[in-house]
């Protein structure tokens, strides 16, 4: 089998995206692969290696430009991907305010990478292979980057269902995950406590569940948010689903931030990225810690050497 070739794009120039990156790849993660870089000419920390160019930044540049280059690598890792020319991406973090300066739509990666693949939807999901209690961990957002005061009229048993089956889906493609257990957390306290506090549990989370059950697929749920996150770190459950962005993010940055791997549903290619921003504060420092970087393109390469060798390349998912 030949070597996987992953393509990093570097994220906001302004941001800390460039120096992780870079400081990720000079202590080589295992097993070994190909890395393109995709950027702006004119970042020093890039001096010396493979960059594929797509455009040049200087210091005297703002935000407007900075959102531009950004989307600008991704739409080439996402070209790259889809004819093949590279196996997975990874991508260093983006400002989502320069991206709409810059007058694109988009809230962040996970919505431009679904429409720029054509894919009817995909999910975002934060990975630990190994968190403070040592289990995995691994959460997935039923609905993601929106106002809180928008959650409940997005969660549905659609929605519900729909991230169940991309969840279920990668567990197996990309984790290799033969019968994946996912575990449902619920949107109100004491999973509603019988209808005391909503009826989101009973209206939206048991149609879900029964539906996805009879697809075979192994769900339970729902579960208090207090208590399923534990659970799953016990080893009860391969991933959770989350009902919004807080809940879930909050636990898993908490159990194992530097080390928890974004990794997006759905894709016909494996994308990944580190867990944390652009962290404009302490950019140029030098002090930033690439070790969620080096995650990511860790898990980025496991993730290519399973598609490529894989007899099915395809989504079960094409025709949702």
């Amino acid at each position: 089998m030949r070597r996987p070739k992953i393509a990093v794009t570097l994220g906001d120039p302004r941001g800390i995206g460039p120096e992780v990156a870079v400081r990720a790849l000079r202590d080589p993660p295992a097993p070994e692969a190909d890395i393109v870089l995709i950027g702006p000419a004119g970042l020093e920390e890039t001096r010396g290696l493979e960059l594929i160019s797509i455009g040049h930044w200087s210091a005297s540049d703002g935000a407007e430009q900075a959102g531009h280059l950004s989307a600008k690598a991704i739409e080439t890792a996402v070209s790259l991907a889809g004819g093949g020319a590279v196996d997975a991406i990874v991508t260093a973090p983006i400002s989502k305010s320069a991206l709409a300066a810059a007058g694109y739509g988009w809230p962040g990666h996970t919505e431009m990478l679904r429409d720029l693949t054509g894919v009817p939807e995909t999910g975002l999901c934060l990975a630990a292979e190994k968190t403070a209690l040592g289990s995995p961990l691994r959460v997935v957002l039923v609905t993601g980057h929106m106002a809180l005061r928008l959650v409940p009229g997005a969660y549905t048993a659609e929605r519900l269902s729909l991230m169940a089956r991309l969840t279920h889906e990668d567990l197996r493609r990309w984790w290799g995950l033969e019968r994946p257990r996912l575990a449902v957390c619920s949107l109100n306290p004491h999973a509603s406590d019988d209808g005391l506090f909503g009826d989101e549990e009973e209206r939206v989370c048991e149609p879900a569940i029964a539906g996805l059950r009879r697809e075979g697929i192994d769900v339970d749920g729902p579960y208090p948010a207090d208590t399923v996150f534990l659970r799953a770190m016990r080893g009860a459950a391969d991933a959770v689903l989350a009902p919004y962005h807080d809940v879930g993010m909050a636990v898993i940055k908490t159990a194992a931030f530097g080390s928890a791997v974004n990794v997006t549903l759905g894709l016909p290619f494996p994308r990944t990225s580190p867990d944390h921003g652009t962290a404009f504060d302490i950019a140029g420092r030098g002090s930033a810690d690439p070790s969620s970087m080096r995650a990511a393109l860790e898990a980025a390469i496991r993730f290519a050497r399973r598609a490529l060798t894989s007899p099915d390349k395809s989504s079960r998912l094409a025709d949702v």
